[in-house]
């Protein structure tokens, strides 16, 4: 799929009275059309300007930035607003109008853009039905819990057609179960609707459950970025391997090898497996050589319908038979042995 959102070392700089602050620092970065893309990073990293930066609500400080073929650095700023058109964007708070009833809250950018009533009408109907709330439609925000205040936010952006949608920190607020029904709405208007949807968020969680690729930013910069399976799988910069470590707990940390160590004779090694690794036949091999094993940690998930995790083995046995099995492992995945 072609490019719709295409980052070419963009720097933002802010001034301040203690000095200039560089948000972000030389980005490349490069968005498909029809995908749902992760930006995620720790407070600070620049998330929430590039969330900006393609709605032109910030310009860059030098760089270009392309949405859909028009570079959003060369237009006014009249003609930035009517870019924004194809754009929606829903919010941690959602940013609902209090006073209006939900259909009203929906229908609000359409009445912006001068759509007549009966248009209206059956376009909230439309949306309102799409996202399960048109039983809810005569309701008022303070009458809605927080996902339903969200699927209106997700209504009311999707009403003038956007091909893009933009969610900043959308599920921060949410609940796990109600984070999980919106970010498969979110989904839904992806496959459904085809739009394109950038999630901005800090949540590592949230970018495994929907995401095709993501960036991770620190800094100001991109220190890593690629589909979600090898960013989960096989990450290699230190902030993408702690974010990594808040959401799987299949490698144990320095207190469970202390304890695997004492409490497990043998050798011991931890084994990184992903999908189509023949980790079975290999142990139902090392039986044939004498040696037994025992899995002491670890675990095996699903990510994009693949398989990958870890396990930490107890190989215990004449050594030669051991090493022998160690050797087969290191044939079919990466093995790192726990120290003596």
């Amino acid at each position: 799929m072609p490019d719709i959102i295409a980052f070419r070392d963009v720097r933002k700089v802010f001034g301040s009275p203690s000095g200039d602050i560089t948000a972000v620092d030389g980005i490349d970065l490069s968005i498909r059309e029809g995908e749902i893309f992760g930006v995620i990073g720790y407070s600070g990293a620049g998330k929430s300007t590039v969330v900006r930066l393609i709605n032109g609500l910030e310009l860059v400080t030098s760089g270009n930035v392309v949405v859909d073929g028009v570079d959003i650095t060369a237009l006014t700023e009249r003609q930035r607003e009517i870019k924004r058109r194809d754009i929606g964007m829903i919010f941690q708070q959602f940013n609902l109008f209090n006073s209006r009833t939900v259909a009203g809250n929906v229908a609000f950018p359409l009445k912006v853009a001068g759509w007549a009533k009966a248009d209206r009408e059956r376009r909230v109907a439309e949306l309102l039905d799409f996202v399960g709330l048109l039983d809810r439609a005569h309701s008022y925000p303070d009458q809605l819990s927080g996902g339903q205040k969200q699927r209106v936010a997700i209504a009311r952006a999707l009403a003038t057609s956007p091909k893009i949608l933009l969610a900043d920190e959308a599920t921060s607020a949410l609940d796990p179960q109600t984070t999980w029904d919106v970010l498969q709405l979110l989904r839904k208007v992806n496959q459904e609707l085809g739009v394109t949807i950038v999630l901005i968020t800090h949540e590592l969680s949230v970018v495994r459950a929907v995401a095709d690729r993501v960036a991770v930013l620190e800094d100001g910069k991109v220190a890593e970025q690629g589909t979600v399976f090898d960013i989960f799988t096989s990450p290699r910069a230190a902030v993408t391997r702690r974010f990594v470590n808040t959401v799987l707990h299949d490698r144990p940390d320095a207190a469970d090898l202390e304890r695997i160590r004492s409490t497990y004779s043998g050798r011991i090694v931890i084994a990184h497996i992903l999908d189509g690794h023949r980790l079975g036949a290999v142990l139902a091999a090392a039986h044939q050589r004498g040696v037994e094993f025992e899995i002491v940690y670890g675990g095996i998930g699903t990510l994009q319908d693949r398989s990958f995790g870890s396990l930490t083995l107890a190989l215990t046995g004449p050594d030669d038979g051991v090493d022998a099995v160690v050797a087969d492992l290191r044939q079919i995945t990466e093995i790192d042995e726990v120290p003596a």
